[in-house]
């Protein structure tokens, strides 16, 4: 020992310490993570974008904004990077906050961990009990009231804390905000940020967090996250067009929920499996992990919200296994019978043999999981089932696996998740588990779902689609729609001290009213479609998206549609500046001009040649609008 000390004194002695002391290792997360993402391949543009815009927020003194993209279109990263971010920027603590689902804190957890992020995250049970000093933390805690409390007493007395709300519009707004009171988990972050903290909640949804005037965010502070080159979502799986894309969408009848439809889905996939394993080797290749022999592949089963049902779709599920895994199963020759004809007519008569003889011969390499309310507060699920753990990988559930789990190699869906009365179209959206980087399999993807409930489910997107194009247009309240069928949010959740409920109008970006635009209105030789169509090729989607076109020309039949005279407006009007006004612009006088109309287009123009064009749709729908801020 006595050596061991002389040698370790004499080498201290032969360096300078000076060397070592007030090193500049502090503001180099976020470059760090740049270059990570640059080595591995992925896009850094779109995040960069949404990191500067949040920090520009900030530095503007923006206490509570949103960061809102496309469902699975990246956000985990995007969070990385922002975090990194903000601690370069000084900021001792970030909370990344989670729904109450542990599959998906262990997902968000190790991917920022992988990261290398300095420092590494920890859940409430890696903080000390003691004060814990003027480090940096990053901590992650699910939003459920027990780990709040405990995360707001260990953090007390500390200030300036950053809340990153992932899923930010489930659980975190006041679902009691019409009765001057708080919902525990809207409280619990309340008082953790303490009234001096930075709230910033991401999510795919944000009309809730809107409506709800959630922790006083205004729409003109939010940030929108723009999805890499490689994701696939609404446009692939819910075209405006209903065109057929490279997936395949199989529409069940109205008692889609017969186990023969999911019997027959689930042995689509087994078919499909193999195809790849086989015959596709540079894809089976690309999606292998850690040395795997084959690539594993995910089916999803979503057929209810109540827990006796799971176990049903789960016994049905291992019924079709065991079948397959003895020949002497009554419904052996059967399922063997439909497999072979689904793979040749899929793939050709001249492999269906040897994809047959692959899933029987593997058709035990295979896991069966249920993530529901049951198996997640008693924590049965070890296996990480965001990656498929075995060669066919089948999970089973509701609201768990409906909101923040990515699915990797996710090839099938059975959905038939409806409502009876209206459906929420921010808990539709979110549940749209195909969507993200899908794009190297996409062409296997299978949909399964009862016709009427795709329809509803597309309107949802539609809907959610022409409102977020109005926000990007022009930083302003947007407006949500709602008909028979779908409803925007909750209707609990709604602020009715600010929110209009009206059949009411979209309005789009200010533009310069030139003679060009002029003549564009007054030639009756065009269609008013055309004519529109030249607007937006002149102006951009800023005055006119593109989307609203594409909606209107879908839902359009002669003489629906309405592009009326200009409209100019006198300086003694409350509206000349802004172009905008509560009530709104086209009264009844205007639409009655055109009885068959049910989509009416005006510009209106002040006298200083500014003009912005409004859309009414007038059909059995409502808009909502939060009437808290004014348009600028």
């Amino acid at each position: 020992m006595g050596d061991i000390q002389k040698r370790m004194s004499g080498a201290t002695n032969m360096i300078d310490i000076s060397k070592f002391r007030n090193l500049n290792i502090e503001n180099i997360r976020y470059p760090r993570q740049q270059e990570r993402m640059t080595s591995q391949g992925l896009q850094t543009d779109n995040v960069e974008n949404t990191v500067m815009e949040a920090l520009t927020r900030i530095t503007a003194n923006k206490n509570s904004f949103i960061v809102y993209g496309e469902p699975q279109c990246g956000k985990t990263e995007m969070m990385i990077s922002l975090t990194a971010a903000l601690l370069d920027k000084g900021h001792k603590i970030v909370v990344i906050l989670l729904n109450d689902n542990l599959q998906l804190l262990q997902q968000n957890l190790e991917r920022f961990v992988n990261s290398g992020i300095d420092p590494v995250p920890v859940e409430i049970s890696g903080i000390p009990n003691e004060n814990i000093g003027d480090k940096t933390w990053i901590i992650f805690c699910k939003k459920n009231i027990k780990d709040l409390e405990r995360l707001i007493e260990k953090l007390r007395g500390k200030p300036n804390k950053i809340v990153i709300d992932d899923e930010a519009d489930f659980a975190s707004p006041n679902a009691k905000v019409n009765r001057n009171e708080r919902t525990a988990i809207n409280n619990a972050i309340y008082r953790l940020l303490n009234g001096d903290g930075i709230y910033i909640g991401v999510t795919a949804t944000p009309a809730r967090l809107d409506l709800n005037n959630t922790f006083d965010n205004i729409t003109e502070d939010w940030v929108h996250f723009a999805p890499h080159g490689d994701y696939v979502g609404k446009e692939v799986f819910f075209p405006i067009d209903f065109k057929p894309q490279e997936h395949s969408i199989y529409c069940l009848p109205p008692t889609g929920d017969d186990p023969t439809y999911l019997r027959e889905a689930l042995l689509s996939f087994f078919v499909n499996a193999a195809y790849i394993n086989l015959f596709d080797t540079t894809l089976r290749d690309q999606l292998k992990l850690n040395g795997q022999q084959n690539a594993h592949f995910t089916f999803l089963v979503h057929t209810s919200g109540k827990t006796a049902d799971h176990r049903t779709d789960e016994r049905t599920v291992n019924e079709v296994i065991d079948a397959l895994s003895s020949d002497t199963n009554k419904h052996f020759e059967r399922y063997v019978r439909y497999m072979h004809a689904s793979a040749s007519n899929k793939y050709g008569s001249d492999k269906a043999d040897a994809i047959v003889i692959f899933v029987l011969s593997n058709i035990r390499r295979k896991v069966t999981a249920v993530l529901n309310a049951e198996t997640k507060l008693r924590e049965r699920v070890s296996l990480n089932l965001t990656n498929p753990p075995a060669l066919f990988t089948v999970v089973i559930g509701g609201n768990i696996i409906s909101r923040g789990i990515t699915f990797n190699n996710l090839i099938g869906m059975f959905f038939t998740r409806d409502v009876k009365h209206k459906m929420q179209q921010d808990t539709y959206i979110q549940r749209a588990r195909m969507f993200g980087n899908r794009g190297r399999y996409l062409k296997y993807f299978e949909l399964f779902i009862p016709e009427q409930l795709y329809l509803d489910w597309h309107r949802c997107f539609v809907y959610h689609q022409l409102s977020l194009e109005a926000i990007r247009a022009d930083n302003k309240a947007p407006v949500w729609i709602s008909d028979q069928r779908i409803q925007p949010v909750a209707p609990g959740s709604i602020d009715r001290s600010s929110v209009v409920t009206d059949a009411g109008e979209m309005y789009f970006a200010k533009f310069t009213l030139n003679e060009d635009i002029e003549k564009v209105v007054s030639d009756r030789r065009l269609s008013e479609i055309d004519r529109l169509q030249k607007i937006h090729d002149v102006c951009g989607d800023k005055v006119l998206p593109a989307y609203v076109i594409s909606f209107i020309q879908i839902n359009s039949y002669p003489g629906n549609i309405a592009l009326h005279p200009i409209r100019r407006v006198g300086k003694d009007t409350d509206y000349h500046d802004t172009l905008y006004r509560p009530k709104g612009l086209l009264g009844g006088q205007d639409t009655n001009r055109y009885p068959n109309a049910v989509h009416h287009f005006m510009i209106h123009a002040n006298t200083r040649d500014e003009a912005r064009m409004v859309y009414s749709y007038v059909g059995k729908v409502q808009f909502l609008t939060n009437f808290r801020r004014k348009l600028s």
